[in-house]
């Protein structure tokens, strides 16, 4: 027997409402994105779900807030959050990142110089579970690689923004894959093991294409490629363990260690140092955790006051079965990250959303997990004004504009993930 379903009420979204109209808003009459930061458009918006719904007592609606935040998944989620950072940090200090790309050249053959870029791309943000730090690292040597091949910057730094977003997509220890997984309840393994085999197609289709472009070039590094296999353990430790299935906590805090170890040995971190790194990677953190929590607040005043019942009543009238479920969870994540240009924070607001209409349809955790994650990268990497293209083209000095169209990677994923959906037999 179905149970009962909530009374929506399209006046509960106001909050959302108010989000989006200041996030964009300023961003579109002043040209930057950044100009309202998005914990300011999330402190107005829970603000303006206080003052709704005057049944509710301000007691009342604070206990509301106390609870949503309280959940074990929002707690858990902002303690990986945190822990990330200390081992991002520590791994960057001891040489991790530039290990790892001077490696990676080395091995990788001169042939396919713009897919080797991908390749490099693709390890760098699977181990260190960023976008960003992939593409700051690796925007100097796309421009290298340019101006040696002859090839246009654009597709270049194309191929390193397609490898930043499939780590990003699929590191253990990314904020995306932590956000999917903590708002729905799945194994961080289960998770990867359902996301590595629905965008594996897209990966390797870009990476044809990649050596395509590059097959009839060569070129020659002229500065010494050093690495240090140690400082790159650290990375690989992580990614192992984290597929083996040991607690997430265990293996970023191994990671720590083996980081600083690697550190102290290589002489990249001083002693006095050995803390501070970490702090720096933990305090980058802090704006993901701060809105995670801000974004729990509004979403449980939001779903008090029917705002998540209107939405699953209008998405219950045009969805037919599974398939159009999944679809669903893809264009709601979709629309979320165009509104908010941060696929984290996409993913944490339409992440209640997405386990409702998962239970109503029998998606599986793991699966809407997986359509979060890969539909937010997805858009996250063809947005111009997103903070990966902006950042790319800032160390470029091309406009996002001209960096989408090399970006196969994001455009593959969407569309073979979407084929796959589609065309996949639906059980009865």
């Amino acid at each position: 027997m179905e149970k009962e379903r909530e009374k929506g009420n399209v006046w509960g979204l106001l909050p959302i409402g108010v989000f989006l109209v200041l996030f964009l808003g300023v961003g579109l009459i002043t040209g930057d994105f950044n100009a309202m930061p998005a914990v300011v458009a999330f402190l107005i918006a829970l603000l303006a779900a206080f003052l709704q719904n005057r049944k509710l007592s301000f007691a009342e609606k604070f206990r509301i807030i106390t609870e949503g935040v309280g959940d074990e998944n929002i707690i858990t989620m902002c303690l990986i959050f945190l822990a990330a950072g200390a081992f991002s940090g520590a791994v960057t200090a001891a040489g991790g990142a530039d290990s790892t790309v001077a490696l990676g050249l080395s091995v990788l053959p001169p042939g396919i110089a713009v897919a080797g870029l991908m390749l490099i791309g693709c390890f760098m943000s699977v181990s260190m579970g960023t976008s960003m730090g992939t593409i700051g690292a690796l925007a100097p040597i796309a421009v290298g690689i340019s101006e040696k091949t002859g090839f246009s910057m654009a597709i270049c730094i194309g191929a390193v923004v397609s490898g930043a977003m499939f780590g990003d997509n699929l590191s253990m220890i990314s904020d995306t894959t932590i956000a999917a997984v903590k708002t729905q309840g799945c194994e961080m393994r289960d998770k990867f093991k359902e996301n590595f085999f629905l965008v594996l197609p897209a990966a390797v289709i870009a990476l044809a294409v990649y050596v395509l472009v590059s097959r009839d070039t060569s070129y020659e590094m002229t500065e010494t490629l050093s690495y240090n296999l140690w400082q790159v353990l650290p990375y690989v430790t992580v990614l192992i363990g984290a597929l083996a299935g040991l607690n997430v906590f265990a293996v970023l805090i191994g990671g720590c260690v083996l980081s600083l170890a690697a550190g102290l040995g290589t002489g990249t971190i001083a002693p006095a140092d050995m803390f501070r790194v970490m702090g720096d990677g933990i305090t980058s953190m802090y704006d993901i955790t701060v809105i995670s929590i801000l974004v729990a607040c509004v979403v449980a005043l939001v779903k008090k006051n029917g705002g998540i019942a209107c939405i699953l009543d209008m998405i219950h009238r045009r969805i037919r079965g599974k398939k159009g479920a999944e679809v669903g969870i893809a264009l709601l994540t979709v629309l979320v990250d165009l509104a908010t240009a941060n696929n984290t924070v996409a993913i944490v607001i339409a992440g209640p959303i997405a386990k409702e209409i998962s239970a109503d349809y029998g998606v599986s955790p793991r699966r809407t997990a997986s359509l979060l994650d890969i539909f937010a990268s997805v858009t996250q990497g063809l947005i111009p004004y997103g903070a990966q293209l902006l950042l790319a083209a800032g160390q470029t000095g091309l406009s996002p504009l001209q960096i989408i169209p090399y970006t196969f990677y994001p455009m593959l994923m969407g569309v073979t993930v979407l084929l796959f959906i589609l065309c996949r037999r639906q059980k009865g």
